[in-house]
C-alpha cells in the first residue's frame, strides 16, 4: 500500500516547480531521500488529480518524456498545459529539457 505521507511530500515538490519549468519523478524522489522511488512518485503524481495546486503536468521522466499523459483527461491535456506555460513538447518529448529542467535537490537544497 502507498504511503500517504510520502504521497504528501510529493505534492508539496510539485507544487514548487515554477511555471514554465519541469522537473523528473527521479529528481522529486531523490530530493525526499528515496532514489528507488520513481515510480512512488509517478503514482502520487497520478493521485494528485484531485488535489488542487499539484501542477501534476510538470513532472515528467528523466528524458522529458510525458509517460504520465494517459492519467490525465482528454488526448493531449498534459501537453496543452505545458504548451500554456511556453513548454515545446514535440512528440511526446519537452524540447530543451536540459534547460527547462528543475531540480528540487539544487533548487530547495533541503528536504521536506
Amino acid at each position: 500500500m502507498a504511503d500517504p505521507g510520502f504521497f504528501k511530500k510529493v505534492h508539496q515538490v510539485a507544487q514548487l516547480v515554477p511555471y514554465g519549468r519541469v522537473t523528473s519523478y527521479g529528481a522529486i524522489a531523490k530530493y525526499l531521500g528515496a532514489p528507488g522511488s520513481s515510480r512512488m512518485v509517478g503514482w502520487a503524481m497520478n493521485a494528485s488529480h484531485n488535489i488542487p495546486d499539484v501542477p501534476a503536468h510538470r513532472v515528467v521522466n528523466r528524458k522529458g518524456l510525458l509517460t504520465g499523459k494517459h492519467h490525465f483527461d482528454g488526448t493531449n491535456l498534459m501537453q496543452q498545459l505545458l504548451e500554456s506555460e511556453g513548454i515545446t513538447v514535440i512528440e511526446n518529448q519537452i524540447q530543451d529539457f536540459q534547460t527547462l529542467f528543475w531540480d528540487p535537490f539544487l533548487e530547495l537544497g533541503i528536504d521536506l
